[in-house]
């Protein structure tokens, strides 16, 4: 299997891609971190890549009004040789032209057993609460690939995480997070390794 060329989409802190970007550089995962692009210029994501020297770009609705923004995503995504489209914690949805180029290769990464807990609104610590209030016993984590609606795409990996009695919002979300990072890596590693094979999509 060829290496993987990744490209990074991220609104804020960016410790997912961090985590891959880490098994890339200690021989873990077959994979190139290629460029990362947020939509918020202030992003610890934007940060990251510049300590690590991979290129680097600020697009949103703010440099590129209109559909011109999802146009500016795929050109980047396209310039830097980018087959494999990772989502670390981007809060906007893919635009047409970009999912339609790499569709099937859009990955995203859930804080939950999907399809419980998805769709709109439910990202982040809305998802931790959600769960507390429905007293589960059991969450997760979730890598699938990503389509038009939230948190749909069919679904690569799981990975199940205890909700311990006294659990807050934030105890939680911590161990969820720790398990992000390793099903994310774990994920693509498999899927460089063939043992994962993205769904094709006419």
């Amino acid at each position: 299997m060829p290496t993987l060329h990744l490209g990074f989409l991220a609104s804020h802190g960016g410790s997912n891609m961090q985590a891959i970007i880490d098994a890339c550089k200690q021989g873990r995962l077959d994979a190139k971190p290629c460029v990362v692009i947020s939509n918020n210029s202030d992003s610890t994501a934007i940060a990251r890549a510049r300590q690590e020297y991979i290129p680097r770009y600020h697009i949103s609705a703010a440099t590129h009004p209109g559909e011109t923004e999802d146009r500016a995503i795929l050109r980047t995504l396209q310039a830097h040789d980018v087959d494999t489209v990772i989502l670390a914690g981007y809060m906007k949805r893919i635009g047409p032209e970009t999912l339609q180029t790499y569709r099937g290769r859009i990955l995203n990464i859930h804080p939950a057993l999907l399809p419980k807990f998805g769709g709109r609104g439910l990202y982040g610590k809305q998802v931790h609460e959600a769960v507390l209030r429905a007293g589960e016993k059991v969450t997760g984590v979730t890598v699938h690939v990503v389509d038009e609606q939230y948190d749909t795409g069919p679904i690569l990996n799981q990975t199940q995480v205890p909700v311990m009695v006294g659990d807050t919002v934030d105890s939680l979300a911590e161990r969820v997070l720790a398990q992000e990072h390793l099903l994310y890596v774990e994920t693509l590693r498999k899927i460089s390794e063939g043992t994962i094979v993205l769904p094709i999509f006419d």
